[in-house]
């Protein structure tokens, strides 16, 4: 429709154009026209007049005309423009919405694109996973079959085996019955093969309560790895009372400090008469803290390799149930102090509702921290019992103690938790005060940290005692073999020293052996052997090179011997001549001055100068200079051996460098040597490690499929077994039922038979 609508106004624009065009031509015939008009006029009037009349009407005409035509094509030209926008809009609307949808397609393809993309992946991995769970399954099902045929010969080993043990047994028992001549257990109980019969009490001791009490008196056996652990764990323990002391330590003194300094600081002003009696009983806290830590010390000395640790024999734990008990004391004197001096505290003026309020709630703390620690002193001293007086705690209360004392530990721990936020919170109230001082906060701060090792250390202490409760339990109430408990620590002392004794017979009865080097040791000293400077071909090559260079050495020292020779021949020769030449010279001045005296007067300043010059005279060892002066004469052989033993010193230095250097180059191609069969060995025992790594790795594979197959084909076999026991056990009712309705049916029928 819009297409139609543009089309008939573009005709009418075609049409409106061609008519104005033919106006415009019209117009210009008619001003042409009225020109000539206008020129003929003045001709003649008349005509003018009669053809002006003419001319008015018909321009009145043409005007009207062209005023139509003109509007007309005003109003075309207006609806043409209106035409025009209309289209430009509508074409930028439907470009806009073109581009709009263009991007909506690009995006949906490439989302089709990428879906498609994905699904067919997706189906082409669930096809691979479809294709490997069938072979997987191939796999599993010939496994299963292998394990059902295990199964068969294992069930078929296994009931050979016990027909074996079981006659086994029954011929030890009889030979037992025969054999043995005594007994010392309480009752000795045999199987045989048709059911359990008790057997006859054997020579000896007749009451099981008399073989009780001789089978207290065995040694017991000696678990090393037990006491090892037990004494592992004491260590454990001591490290946490030592950090436990500590920190009560600080505690107390810090509360001491905080006392002396709030509300009231004694610095300033004297404080109450319960804050001084509370702070004196404060300084007193290491009385009572250190024995702690000693008594857990002594107890851990206690505990060695070569003792039986039980609670019968663990005296010392009775000194450190002391200990406790007097640090509980301690604890009993000063806490009405330390409640009074926080409730003297809620009544000063400086406190607010708050801080009364966090001091209440410390208040509670401490009488729970006070039964607590009663509550912990009550169970040690029970478990401190058995070494004193054994009757007084049962073996079977033992769990109970233990459990009630891990539970105790637990409840220590909350307690201080709480402690720690009262006081922080505290702590923070009292920053608050007008009158906090720096040494307040800073006493504050030192109570927190306090506190906080101590909760650290408690919450140790009740995790450690937990996770071990299982351990303390089993270990520590175990007695000898046959006997119910340890009469008494004397008894197990004396066990103990007879056990030494067995032990040192049985030492005594083994020979020494003649000695040996370890296996430890031979190993290193074959590692030494293949891979050190000191092996065999080294050290051959080592003499071999040795050899020739002493050798060659010789050779060079009787060379140098000749030459030395030589030399010195040499030198007595050079000498000789030195000699002779200063005696002719000698001679001829002497003969100069007696027959010529004046010739020698004139030419005493020359001769002088000749005499006072120095003679020079060279040799194989170098210039040698003489002067004839008897006065300023060098001695010649003193400057020799000056030359001599110069040159002797540089030689023996220069061959001390060249065996100093000669060493080192041979040592250090034996170490190269050793290096690079070390590196061979390395290689070597890490292609060993490498392969029996990958055995390994193949092996762990292998024994999980194994595991796996065969907790399959178990669980199979018990789902199995288990509907075939219901299978059965529905038969087993029916037959029942049947059972029943026959003896119904029989009755009734001798009932009828009676009746008859």
């Amino acid at each position: 429709m819009k297409d139609q609508s543009l089309r008939k106004l573009q005709q009418e624009m075609d049409s409106l154009t061609f008519r104005n065009q033919q106006l415009a031509k019209r117009v210009e015939l008619l001003q042409d026209e009225l020109a000539l008009s206008e020129a003929r006029g003045k001709k003649n009037k008349k005509s003018v007049e009669s053809s002006s009349q003419l001319s008015q009407e018909q321009k009145s005409v043409f005007n009207e005309d062209l005023q139509k035509k003109i509007e007309e094509n005003e109003r075309l030209h207006i609806l043409f423009f209106e035409a025009d926008e209309q289209h430009k809009r509508l074409e930028a609307e439907l470009r806009s919405r073109l581009e709009v949808l263009e991007t909506d397609a690009a995006q949906h393809q490439a989302v089709v694109d990428s879906l498609t993309k994905k699904y067919t992946e997706t189906i082409e991995k669930l096809q691979n996973d479809k294709a490997k769970l069938e072979i997987k399954s191939q796999t599993l099902e010939r496994e299963a079959k292998d394990c059902r045929l295990r199964t068969e010969e294992c069930q078929q080993q296994l009931k050979n085996l016990q027909a074996a043990l079981g006659s086994r047994l029954e011929e030890s028992l009889c030979i037992i019955n025969e054999k043995v001549p005594f007994n010392d257990t309480n009752e000795l109980k045999c199987r045989g093969s048709p059911g359990v019969r008790s057997a006859q009490p054997l020579h000896g001791f007749g009451t099981s309560m008399g073989s009780t009490r001789y089978n207290a008196l065995n040694v017991p056996l000696h678990n090393r790895r037990n006491q090892l652990k037990l004494r592992d764990l004491a260590g454990q323990a001591l490290a946490f009372v030592q950090e436990l002391v500590t920190a009560l330590l600080n505690f107390h003194t810090y509360t001491e400090q905080k006392v002396q300094i709030f509300p009231i600081d004694s610095a300033t002003d004297t404080i109450s008469p319960l804050n001084q009696k509370f702070s004196q009983y404060l300084h007193e806290n290491a009385a009572y803290v250190r024995p702690l830590e000693e008594g857990m010390l002594h107890l851990f000395k206690s505990i060695t390799e070569d003792t039986v640790t039980v609670l019968e024999t663990t005296v010392k734990l009775k000194a450190f149930s002391e200990h406790l008990a007097s640090y509980l004391g301690f604890l009993r004197k000063i806490l009405p102090y330390q409640l009074k001096s926080l409730e003297e505290e809620c009544e000063s003026s400086l406190c607010t509702a708050a801080l009364r309020a966090r001091n209440m709630e410390l208040h509670r703390d401490m009488k729970r921290l006070t039964a607590v620690f009663e509550k912990l002193h009550t169970y040690v001293s029970l478990l401190a019992l058995p070494s004193t007086r054994p009757e007084g705690l049962l073996r079977t209360n033992y769990n109970f103690v233990f459990t009630n004392i891990a539970a105790s530990l637990h409840g220590f721990h909350d307690i201080l938790k709480d402690i720690s936020k009262h006081y922080s919170q505290k702590a923070t109230l009292e920053q608050d005060v007008p009158t906090a001082t720096q040494k307040l906060i800073t006493t504050n701060d030192c109570i927190l940290s306090s506190v906080a090792a101590l909760t650290n250390g408690a919450g140790k202490m009740a995790s450690f005692f937990s996770n071990n409760l299982d351990h303390f339990t089993t270990s520590l109430s175990y007695g000898p073999k046959g006997g119910t408990e340890f009469i008494s620590p004397l008894s197990a002392e004396c066990m103990l020293q007879y056990k030494k004794k067995a032990a040192a017979y049985m030492k005594s009865l083994k020979k020494p052996c003649a000695d040996s080097v370890p296996y430890e040791e031979a190993l290193a000293n074959r590692r030494v052997l293949l891979s050190s400077t000191e092996s065999r071909e080294g050290l051959a090559q080592q003499v071999q090179q040795s050899l020739e260079k002493i050798a060659k050495l010789e050779q060079e020292k009787e060379h140098w011997m000749l030459e030395a020779q030589l030399a010195k021949i040499k030198l007595e020769k050079e000498n000789q001549k030195l000699k002779n030449s200063l005696s002719g010279h000698l001679t001829d001045t002497v003969q100069e001055r007696s027959v010529l005296p004046n010739v020698a007067e004139q030419k005493k300043e020359t001769t002088e100068k000749s005499l006072r010059e120095p003679i020079k005279s060279t040799s194989l060892i170098g210039m040698l200079t003489v002067t004839t002066d008897n006065e300023k004469a060098p001695d010649v052989e003193s400057r020799e051996d000056l030359i001599k033993t110069h040159y002797m010193a540089r030689i023996a230095e220069l061959t001390s460098h060249l065996q100093l250097a000669d060493s080192k180059s041979v040592h250090f191609h034996a170490e190269c040597r050793a290096l690079a069969k070390r590196l061979s060995l390395a290689e070597k025992s890490k292609e060993s490690l490498t392969e029996e790594l990958k055995l390994a790795s193949q092996n762990i594979t292998r024994l999980q499929d194994e595991l796996m197959t065969t907790k399959r084909s178990y669980e199979d076999q018990l789902s199995m077994m288990s509907d075939h026991l219901c299978s059965m056990n529905e038969t087993l009712t029916k037959q029942r039922e049947e059972i029943d309705t026959l003896k119904m049916a029989s009755k009734g029928n001798s009932k009828k038979n009676k009746n008859r």
